[in-house]
């Protein structure tokens, strides 16, 4: 029996009085967050909450993300984390398609309203049951006629809980991810897919309990974050500093403040961080403590390889994963010298092959191909999807849709995305979602989305749009528009109208033709 709330429990019971979460001058011992933890499982069991269960959610990088995420696994129910930017009608789809009967979400900002989305897409879901209305201050009111807080809901919760024992195999968390259909798919990841996943996260590491302080900039509803921050860090009793939203002047200031020793994030991130090392900042102190910095979600330029290293005085290691593997599946090797643009060798207990169109196996060096894993990573499957689950899994391996070769030595390196997601900040923006959605405006004939370069995002979102015959609608029209039917990081910031789109002799689009 394996529960994914271990991480957490073990590290309060061997150091209760350890500074588990920072937030601004909020601090939180690993006895209080786990504490905090049993009174969501206590409060979802007294709702009827049953173990299997789906429990969604929706929260930034606050004290309540680790709280409410493991005391939801600690009743034996499912953990589905929600993109925070999410608009009341993606929501609605995310909790129907998850079958979700509980969802908690943050109340948000005048800026983000996500109380209101959140809401309103919990009154559209089929069989959600229970919104809790997450606050600022517990005291505080509900600014949501009807809603209840969450503060309101766990007063008289006791502080203990005998967790629910749930299989290895059993699902923990379902982490949804778009493909080329457009439609967002659940992978559904096991107790020991998350755990091994962030156990070995550690061993790469090489992390030694209760000495590490992790800066969180990552969003933790995201894979990467909730892995190689969260479960790995507090599975090593470490301390999270938390920063709800990237910003580089701030996140230097906390690495400064904070003697941070861990830091994780994408590519645009180190870039910002070089830009805000400005004057009045103790870079030496920064570089005097920093132990590891981790890269994923796309490849770094190898100036800002160097000048990380010249600066800070840390080699950045880079890795390759996917929802579907947990993410973790391949990181640059401590012991070897680094590689630019590889995303290094398979993590322990991971094998990486490269295939064809037929599962075949691409041996020859350099030799490109399809990444296939096989491991303790992989996923389930996708939740409620056994025909997408079949097209991407065979005899135990996955297969990604990227495509790469790999060196003499057996470093991997991504030359190309079989699949056409965008990676826009560090978000994974899927362009066939984008154009279903973009479709449904009555000026729109036709859709074909792409992902154009930008200095500082890496990639923008970029429409071509046919009009329908007699449509008057601007460029600038159609963004407003989509500006109201999608998530902030989604939707196209640059439309372009045109009188025909390239085709392939059979018919379908020819996007390597677009620019």
């Amino acid at each position: 029996m394996l529960n994914l709330s271990v991480l957490l429990e073990d590290s309060a019971r061997r150091y209760p009085d350890r500074t588990a979460v920072v937030l601004g001058d909020q601090r939180l011992t690993y006895a209080q967050v786990d504490a905090a933890a049993n009174q969501v499982a206590n409060l979802l069991v007294a709702r009827g909450i049953r173990p299997g269960d789906k429990v969604a959610m929706s929260c930034p990088n606050l004290p309540y993300f680790p709280v409410i995420y493991y005391g939801i696994v600690k009743a034996g129910a499912v953990v589905v984390p929600l993109n925070v930017l999410l608009k009341g009608r993606e929501v609605a789809y995310h909790l129907n398609d998850a079958q979700a009967r509980a969802y908690f979400c943050f109340a948000g900002t005048a800026e983000l309203p996500m109380g209101a989305e959140g809401h309103a897409g919990f009154t559209q879901a089929d069989d959600c049951e229970h919104f809790f209305l997450i606050t600022a201050d517990p005291a505080a009111a509900s600014p949501i006629e009807g809603a209840e807080t969450l503060g309101a809901a766990l007063r008289g919760q006791p502080a203990t809980f005998a967790t629910v024992q749930t299989a290895e195999t059993d699902p923990a968390v379902i982490l949804y991810t778009s493909g080329t259909t457009g439609q967002a798919k659940g992978a559904e990841l096991s107790h020991a897919n998350l755990v091994l996943n962030a156990l070995t996260c550690n061993r790469l590491f090489r992390s030694v309990p209760a000495t590490d302080t992790h800066l969180l900039v990552l969003p933790l509803f995201h894979s990467f974050g909730s892995t190689v921050n969260m479960n790995a860090g507090f599975s090593m009793a470490a301390t999270l500093v938390l920063l709800p939203r990237f910003d580089a002047a701030a996140a230097v200031k906390l690495l400064e403040q904070e003697d941070v020793t861990f830091f994780a994030g994408v590519p645009t991130m180190y870039w910002g961080l070089l830009n805000a090392l400005g004057e009045g900042v103790d870079v030496a102190r920064i570089a005097r403590n920093m132990r590891v910095a981790v890269s994923g979600g796309s490849s770094l330029p190898v100036e800002i390889i160097k000048q990380v290293r010249d600066r800070l005085g840390v080699q950045i290691l880079e890795g390759y994963g996917l929802s579907e593997t947990s993410p973790v599946a391949t990181f640059s090797d401590p012991d070897s010298e680094p590689r630019p643009g590889s995303i290094g060798v398979p993590i322990w207990g991971v094998e990486v092959q490269l295939v064809d169109e037929s599962w075949r196996t691409v041996d020859g060096v350099d030799e490109i191909g399809e990444i296939a894993i096989r491991g303790h990573n992989i996923m389930r499957g996708y939740y409620n999807r056994p025909d997408a689950t079949a097209e991407v899994m065979r005899d135990g391996w996955f297969r990604t849709g990227d495509l790469a070769r790999r060196d003499a030595d057996g470093f991997y390196y991504i030359v190309d995305r079989a699949k056409d997601m965008i990676i826009r900040g560090g978000y994974n923006v899927y362009p066939r979602e984008i154009e279903e959605v973009l479709m449904t405006h009555e000026a729109v004939s036709l859709a074909a989305v792409i992902g154009v370069p930008h200095d500082s995002l890496g990639e923008e979102v970029k429409a071509y749009v046919i009009r329908t015959e007699g449509a008057t609608a601007s460029e600038d029209d159609l963004i407003a528009w989509s500006r109201d039917q999608m998530a902030a990081y989604k939707y196209p910031r640059i439309v372009t109208f045109v009188d025909s789109l390239p085709m392939t002799a059979t018919g379908k689009l020819l996007k390597r033709a677009l620019s």
